[in-house]
């Protein structure tokens, strides 16, 4: 069955979105996301990786990915950086052009995961309520949040990129955590303190995936 775009506007996790594109319909393909995911013998699934900068969001990610991909799974790492170079390139980091996007990430993690694919997004994603709109994308439990807990002193301690002290002096605005708020999640499905060893952190998630049916246990020994 085809759902046709009759409306000018359409619903994306409770938002409400204008439609440019109309007389469009949705083609439903022939490889289902049930024969992707059995053709790679994991589910596909968003985690979702939320703090503050320098809070290690990045690095346990791709960390992460390291471990997963060594197991044999088919992941990709949606990063913050890397997305504003192409696809987020046209937005600043006002509160409308964050919530925009976290929304297009939000939609592009959403088509990785139907592909079958472990999706790994690196984003301070400050505000709960984009947070929660991009759960509205997805179905019960295909969205893993991890809150990477680290004291905001710490993470000005690691600074890597130098944006702590130019945010200090004024040299960048609306920067999360100085003189932007970031909204700590309420109910993650995993919170780690990003200031203890790094396997240990990966370890807690592939144990958190395995818990969820996300990917196969361990082999016994």
């Amino acid at each position: 069955m085809k759902r046709q775009a009759d409306s000018a506007e359409s619903k994306a996790g409770g938002r409400s979105i204008a439609a440019a594109s109309t007389n469009v319909v949705w083609h439903h393909a022939s490889v289902t996301r049930a024969r992707r995911e059995a053709m790679n013998g994991h589910a596909g699934c968003v985690i979702w990786f939320t703090g503050l900068s320098g809070s290690g969001k990045s690095t346990l990610a791709h960390a992460l990915e390291e471990e997963l991909h060594r197991m044999g799974c088919r992941t990709y790492v949606l990063d913050g950086d890397n997305v504003r170079h192409g696809l987020c390139g046209d937005l600043g980091f006002s509160d409308a052009e964050r919530q925009e996007n976290i929304r297009r990430i939000g939609e592009v993690a959403k088509l990785f995961m139907e592909a079958g694919i472990i999706v790994l997004t690196a984003f301070i994603s400050p505000y709960r309520a984009d947070r929660q709109r991009v759960r509205g994308l997805m179905g019960h439990g295909e969205l893993l949040e991890v809150y990477c807990a680290c004291p905001l002193a710490v993470c000005e301690q690691r600074d890597v990129k130098g944006l702590y002290k130019k945010a200090r002096l004024g040299e960048v605005k609306n920067f999360t955590g100085i003189t932007a708020p970031y909204e700590a999640p309420e109910k993650p499905e995993l919170t780690i303190d990003t200031t203890h060893d790094l396997v240990g952190c990966v370890k807690q998630i592939i144990e958190l995936l395995r818990q969820r049916g996300k990917i196969p246990d361990a082999p016994e020994r």
